[in-house]
């Protein structure tokens, strides 16, 4: 008999959507001991909470979140709310013994982000960060291989994140869709938004981040705020690029944007070493290519992995070789990886403490940028 885990999520924005379908997919293509029950949804608008319960079959609804995490029936928190609003509700869980799965960036910054993990550690409660592209099964392959060694000495990693939704002059700040924009919010724009992951990955596959120079710019200084209705400077950044030194000694080159028109979530990664290469985009998730050096020259090149073989990472669970899987899998991954941390008393990463690493990345870039030098990472 599995046990339930019973789960209150505050948010319910389109990764309110991505972790629901998680929670209720899981169970049916992994053997897991816990089971998530969808016991409570936390909004402050209550009509638009009741529609999503109903939509995604949450057995109840709360208004004031500190209601819902005082509930004796909730076990784990899950924080879909902008991220001005993590440190006060993570710290509120921890006190209160709930586990917590908390949206990306962990904080606004890294000094946040270190109350977090006091906090999340000294309760004792499971947690984790919703860095998702760890889990498409091509990334864990492509984690596989350099673990093997097959790439040898690392010397490059390059990754990019671009996208073009923000151009238009008009579009405003603030709000419920668009805080995004808005630095009071969200702290930062590209940097903590779409670079994190990169930096999560990177991170994740080449080991940690010394130093870093790097350069943003804000295309639209001005926007109009949904919420005062005045129009005010804007505080984020439209787009960065920063080069980086790891502790392997190999060199890091990423890039972000949302003035890239055409590009609506073009993420990619490259790693060069001294006997191999890999690539991967997240266009084409199920498939990794590789370039293996030692291969007789007459056939030597590039080759495309297709990562559906039930031998891949989590693919055993799911379809016959040669099925697809698509973006919202990540996430039931996640969820099981999490599950499974829970049953073996191995935590699931990254934990606060490991996505605290990814945010103190952000942090260098930012104070980079602003300095115009080299900026250790702290």
């Amino acid at each position: 008999m599995s046990k339930p885990l019973n789960i209150g999520m505050i948010g319910y924005g389109f990764m309110g959507k991505a972790h629901s379908n998680a929670y209720r997919r899981v169970s049916n293509f992994f053997e897991t001991e816990y089971k998530p029950v969808l016991k409570a949804i936390c909004a402050r608008n209550e009509e638009a909470a009741q529609k999503f319960a109903d939509t995604w079959g949450y057995e109840s609804v709360e208004t004031d979140w500190r209601k819902m995490i005082a509930r004796d029936d909730i076990d784990a928190v899950d924080i879909c709310v902008p991220n001005n609003l993590h440190k006060e509700i993570a710290i509120a869980c921890a006190e209160a013994g709930k586990m917590i799965l908390c949206e990306k960036p962990i904080a606004l910054n890294s000094e946040e982000g270190e109350e977090m993990c006091e906090a999340v550690e000294k309760a004792g409660v499971a947690n984790m960060v919703w860095y998702n592209y760890r889990r498409v099964p091509a990334v864990t392959f492509a984690k596989q291989i350099i673990e093997r060694g097959d790439l040898g000495r690392i010397f490059h990693y390059r990754a990019n994140f671009l996208q073009d939704w923000t151009i238009a002059e008009d579009l405003p700040q603030g709000g419920a869709a668009l805080w995004r924009l808005d630095v009071k919010a969200a702290g930062s724009g590209v940097t903590g938004d779409l670079l994190a992951h990169c930096i999560d990955t990177a991170i994740w596959l080449n080991g940690s981040i010394d130093n870093v120079t790097a350069m943003t710019e804000t295309f639209v200084k001005e926007r109009m705020h949904n919420e005062t209705g005045k129009v005010e400077p804007v505080g984020i950044d439209d787009a960065c690029a920063f080069l980086c030194r790891f502790g392997n000694g190999s060199m890091g080159l990423f890039e972000s944007t949302r003035y890239a028109r055409g590009h609506k979530a073009l993420y990619t990664f490259e790693i060069n070493g001294e006997n191999g290469s890999l690539r991967w985009d997240l266009h084409d998730l199920n498939r990794l290519e590789y370039f293996n050096h030692g291969d007789e020259g007459t056939v030597r090149g590039w080759r495309t992995i297709h990562v559906t073989d039930g031998d891949h990472p989590y693919l055993g669970n799911w379809w016959v070789p040669g099925l697809c899987l698509g973006y919202e899998h990540s996430f039931v991954h996640q969820v099981a990886d999490f599950l499974k941390g829970l049953e073996t008393g191995e935590p699931a990463a990254p934990t606060f403490r490991d996505a605290l690493e990814t945010q103190r990345v952000c942090d260098a870039v930012l104070a980079s940028a602003e300095s115009g030098s080299w900026t250790d990472v702290g």
